[in-house]
């Protein structure tokens, strides 16, 4: 009898922590890192306020399940897979939460831990914590798939995910499709983050063959499985580290030039683990991570969940081995890559694991081998072989399936080596289902780390320069533009084709086509010098694509064609000649550009859904229809291709039974999409997120011309009858496509309708809306909604255009306080004019006084204006009530007390409050440490040793309410050893003062130079030890002076920092001079510490410790 596969639908209530509204301020881009790459947030908002409210919430919930596995996915929570279990034994072979608990770990803040999290085209991708699409699906052998499905906003490629269950089969298959939709080059990685309940018992196995392992970036290498060197500051040397019991720090290995196709866990207390198995041709990507069981391990596990304990990260990357690591996707190029997942059970261990079988082979001190096997379907007469050269030492015939391993101990002879071994299972019809065969492993040399790139004008070649920018550009790096490369380049050559085609699309892609087109037209005079056909096509291409922009269509097409010469760019070139065909509405021709285009680009979905809208056109409805059903049984969730099949029905049938079916889909999209009224946190944000997949369909029907059919699906989300508010830009839009049908009336409509939305969560970005926009600015000048979007729009593109808009905006309407906050950012980002900045930013709070996060960024204003810490303590005081609940904003209140040295009041705050930690950066606990530090400071001074005590032993503590857990490099517990010593000296008790000035010397701390060299400095002094101490103080000195070079030179992020935001070239010099001065001040040059402390202070006026040491010195 066939087994059988169900796939449906339930409710499963899960308790979940609430999470606060989006944030309705747009966050531009200001130089973050995040996961090694830009941290852009804009166009989504910050979803980063979390609560301790745990309540009940009953989540769509889908299942795939056979009598082996039973797997559940949350479509609301970026289609998470949330519990995956072996049904032969209840082990959860993914880590299974039973609480849904944010943390501050996401692109856009919320996040949760466990099961499998989905990443394209970054790590913890934007919508890791948003409604997917979904449908479910039968197909013809019996399987199940749930499908899932998103339109990535920022990059605007699809990401499609199959995940299908099989009859009789124990593993779980994701199909992979990432699709660029879009006509320019595109950089992504993508990951299956896949988490495991971890212990001491817990190991991750990568494949034999793996003899390095590497760090995000490649920066650092370690050896696989034993390592012999410090790696990331920890000393590894001698320690197993596939073992997760072994890791004192948060930690990542990625499994380096790995020639495997599997990566496999296993938990020796459960005898049960889990195998993945992917091509590793085109999914090379494997990698450990974890949290660790250290301190800083423990309090992540309480932030992230309430009982289900540590796990581990066995991330599996297509396409991508290594964090950040893009590759490219060409204008409208599909990707598709398998992956599988299935539990194993009772071998001890994986050598070797395939989509049939699992193998184990342990060899004992006694000269036994124990051989395992797990299969993923019921394999009857297999065949278990043991081999010794190219004999058959042992074989037997076995039945074997997912609910019975086989496992078997056996003698071998004496003098059997490993490397003779060969252990085979192999099927009843003579097929190989997995093999395993130990191999030496020859000592190769360590692979070289990567470095970061030296400044432009050090590079010795054009071809270098190039390169540098382009892999900066792909990369997504965000400490070094790839722009200065290419203009590099072009100073030393300026006709280079590579430099000038890079610099054009970079022009090109921030919506100003005419400075593209000079440097396109400049790289095509170089590679078509004496009458030559360039190689590819790629000039051509975008020359035409900027052509387009400007509206010049009939030279754009010429040059299109010429973009199709080259096999290239043939696809998407006569997919753009296909677009212009459609809007000359000659159908015929655009009919066979779009078959030449599909010739060679058969995956690109756009050009088959556009071929199907074409047909229907001629008047060929059946061939439409069977097209759009041809394209939504490899992408079911595609909205164009569900429109055209309905059109296409509409045509044939000529009947209203065609619209409703319509209607209907629609309604169940939405549902299924999570976005009923009431869905929190998103429902605020509810008109903006459900547009967007329409506004796409729009945009792809107006770039061929087809704007009655972008009217008509924009018109599903405008009805006037509605009663709530719908998303602006759909009114725009809308307005848009009836000016280009000449319905001037009706654009006037919706233009005014557009105007009158609420201006929250507008956050256009599609360079297709510049145009939109300007011809509604130009039916009606005095729209000052329009202005205001049109600013959002272009401000990380073009800020100086931005900053026009939103002055016109102001002028005609200055009730938003939005508007007057992002104009603040912009006069100080842009235009470096802090009183105009600081002027704006009050004007908003004073619009809008309960919006906390304003007055978080407008004390940055002030702190930067150098306004007295007392004027800014006494407005954040006076809103108390409104900035309590933002961390942020909080943490300059309490920063702002320690500074003035309320320090009791700062420290009181501290003691009771939640303050939430995002992952990679620091937080309240350094204002902690120095309140405690300098409270302790001025008890000394009055001779309350023992409070100073008290105090400076406080300094030590990591407050769980801070979210903060003693380092694996010690923290700044050097600093306090060392001044716990002196309050104990001044005390009268010398020996106690000694034991912890050697503690201050042999504390751990992480490694390079910081301050912390002056307070081991200083307790070696007080241990006689001058000589080690002026070594400390010499070495602080250099490097600070380094330091120093490196912030006037503009240098504000580290290259490969993972995490972070630029800091302004006055902090770090500030930092930099602070350092200096405490290295003179070790040696005792007090006038050059104090010449120091005052340069910082000149540089950085609230610097609290140059302050701090400058008031001793005096």
């Amino acid at each position: 009898m066939r087994s059988s596969v169900r796939v449906y639908e339930a409710e499963l209530t899960i308790p979940t922590y609430e999470v606060g509204a989006p944030d309705p301020n747009p966050r531009f881009y200001t130089g973050r890192a995040y996961q090694g790459a830009q941290g852009r947030v804009y166009p989504y908002p910050m979803l980063d306020q979390l609560t301790d409210v745990r309540r009940d919430k009953t989540y769509r919930a889908l299942y795939l399940e056979n009598e082996y596995i039973r797997i559940c996915v949350l479509p609301e929570i970026g289609g998470r897979v949330f519990e995956a279990v072996d049904k032969t034994n209840g082990y959860d072979f993914l880590y299974r939460q039973h609480v849904v608990k944010p943390a501050l770990i996401g692109m856009l803040g919320v996040w949760i831990s466990g099961g499998i999290e989905w990443n394209f085209p970054h790590h913890h991708r934007s919508r890791a914590f948003m409604p997917m699409d979904y449908t479910l699906a039968e197909n013809p052998d019996g399987s199940k798939t749930i499908w899932l499905s998103e339109i990535e906003l920022r990059h605007r490629m699809r990401f499609t995910i199959g995940l299908t269950v099989y009859p009789g089969r124990s593993y779980l298959e994701a199909a992979i499709k990432p699709y660029n939709r879009t006509p320019y080059l595109q950089s992504f990685l993508y990951w299956a983050n896949v988490s495991v309940h971890a212990g001491p018992d817990y190991q991750v196995i990568f494949p034999p063959g793996t003899r390095y392992a590497t760090y995000h970036g490649k920066n650092a290498f370690a050896n696989w499985p034993v390592a012999r060197e410090f790696y990331r500051g920890i000393d590894y040397r001698g320690v197993d580290i596939s073992w997760w019991a072994n890791h004192p720090s948060p930690i990542s290995f990625f499994a380096w030039n790995c020639e495997d196709d599997f990566l496999a866990g296993y938990d020796h207390g459960q005898d049960a683990g889990v195998a993945y198995v992917a091509n590793h041709h085109v999914a090379p990507g494997k990698k450990l991570w974890e949290w660790g069981p250290g301190p800083q391990g423990r309090l992540w596990d309480k932030i992230l969940t309430d009982e289900d304990g540590p796990y581990i990260e066995l991330m599996a990357g297509a396409y991508s081995d290594n964090q950040p690591d893009y590759s490219w996707l060409q204008p409208y190029e599909a990707k598709r890559v398998e992956q599988y997942w299935y539990p194993i059970r009772e071998i001890g261990g994986v050598k070797a694991a395939t989509l049939d079988a699992a193998v184990n082979l342990e060899i004992a001190a006694d000269n036994s081998a124990t051989i395992g096997f797990n299969a993923t379907a019921r394999q009857e007469s297999a065949r278990a072989i043991l081999r010794i050269g190219k004999a058959i030492f042992f074989e037997e015939e076995i039945d074997i399936d997912p609910t019975s391993p086989f496992v078997k101990e056996i003698a071998l002879p004496t003098g059997t080596r490993g490397s003779d071994l060969q252990i085979t299972l192999i099927s009843s019809a003579g097929e190989e289902l997995v093999s395993y065969r130990p191999l030496d492993r020859p000592e190769t040399p360590m692979p070289d780390a990567v470095t970061a790139p030296p400044a432009p004008e050090q590079l010795e070649s054009v071809e270098e320069l190039y390169l540098t920018g382009l892999r900066l550009e792909q990369f997504h790096n965000p400490a070094l533009s790839p722009i200065p490369y290419y203009e590099e380049a072009l100073k030393r050559d300026p006709g280079d084709s590579r430099a000038n085609l890079a610099l054009g699309i970079q022009h090109l892609r921030r919506g100003s086509p005419k400075k593209a087109a000079d440097h396109f037209r400049t790289a095509i005079a170089r590679t078509t010098k004496n009458y030559t056909s360039p190689r590819d096509g790629e000039a051509h291409y975008y020359l035409g694509l900027a052509l387009r922009q400007q509206g010049l269509h009939e030279a754009a097409y010429d040059t299109f064609y010429k973009a199709t010469w080259s096999h290239a760019t043939q696809a998407a070139a006569y997919y753009q000649l296909a677009q212009l065909d459609c809007r000359r509405g000659d159908f015929t021709t655009a009919l066979d550009h779009l078959d030449r285009s599909l010739a060679t680009n058969a995956w690109s979905t756009s050009a088959w859904v556009l071929k199907a809208a074409v047909l229907r056109h001629l008047g060929r409805f059946v061939e439409a229809e069977e097209l759009a059903a041809a394209v939504l049984a490899e992408e079911p969730l595609d909205l164009w291709a569900q429109n055209e099949l309905h059109l296409a029905r509409a045509g044939r049938e000529a009947r209203r039974g065609a619209l409703d079916a319509w209607d209907a889909l629609l309604a169940r999209r939405l549902q299924r999409f999570g976005l009923q009224a009431d869905a929190k946190p998103w429902h605020q944000a509810l008109p903006w997120l459900e547009a967007q997949p329409f506004l796409e369909v729009a945009t792809d029907y107006g770039g061929a011309g087809l704007w009655q059919e972008a009217a008509d699906v924009l018109s599903i989300l405008t009805d006037p009858e509605q009663e709530r508010d719908t998303y602006p830009l759909l009114h725009y839009y809308l307005g848009y496509s009836l000016e280009k049908l000449g319905d001037a009336e009706g654009a006037a409509l919706h233009y005014r309708r557009g105007s009158e939305m609420p201006q929250e969560y507008g956050f256009p970005f599609r360079l297709e809306s510049i145009e939109v926009l300007r011809s509604a600015l130009e039916m009606n000048p005095q729209d000052a909604s329009a202005h205001y979007y049109l600013g959002n729009l272009l401000f990380d593109l073009q800020p100086q255009q931005a900053i026009e808009g939103w002055e016109r905006a102001r002028a005609l309407d200055d009730r938003h306080p939005t508007l007057h906050r992002n104009l603040a950012l912009a006069y100080v980002q842009v235009e470096n004019d802090l009183p105009r900045a600081i002027a704006s930013m009050e004007e908003a709070v004073a619009r809008d006084p309960r919006d906390a996060r304003l007055f978080y960024e407008l004390d940055l204003l002030y702190e930067a204006g150098g306004v007295a810490a007392e004027q800014r303590l006494a407005l954040l005081q006076e809103n108390h009530e409104t900035i309590v609940s933002h961390n942020d904003a909080f943490s300059r209140e309490i920063l702002l007390l320690t500074q003035l040295g309320r320090y009791d009041e700062a420290i009181e705050f501290m003691k009771t409050h939640h303050f939430r930690r995002w992952e990679g950066l620091g937080n309240i606990h350094t204002t902690y440490v120095d309140a405690h530090l300098l409270r302790a400071r001025e008890h000394l001074e009055a001779g309350r040793y023992s409070d100073a005590i008290q105090d400076y032993q406080a300094a030590l503590e990591y407050p769980e309410n801070l979210e903060v857990a003693k380092p694996y490099g010690g923290g700044r517990e050097c600093q306090a050893y060392y001044l716990l010593g002196t309050a104990y000296e001044a005390a009268g008790d010398a020996e106690t003062a000694r034991e912890l000035y050697q503690r201050a010397t042999t504390a751990t701390r992480s490694p390079g130079h910081s301050a912390l060299d002056y307070y081991q400095g200083s307790a070696y002094q007080k241990l006689g030890q001058d000589a080690v101490a002026q070594d400390l103080f010499a070495g602080l000195i250099s490097y600070a002076a380094e330091r120093l070079r490196s912030a006037q030179a503009g240098s504000s992020l580290e290259f490969f920092a993972k995490f972070g935001t630029r800091r302004s070239p006055s902090e770090q010099m500030a930092d930099a001079y602070y350092l200096q001065g405490l290295g003179y001040l070790g040696q005792a040059r007090r006038a050059q510490a104090r010449e120091m402390f005052s340069e910082a202070l000149s540089s950085n006026p609230n610097h609290l410790w140059a302050r701090t040491e400058l008031d001793e010195l005096r």
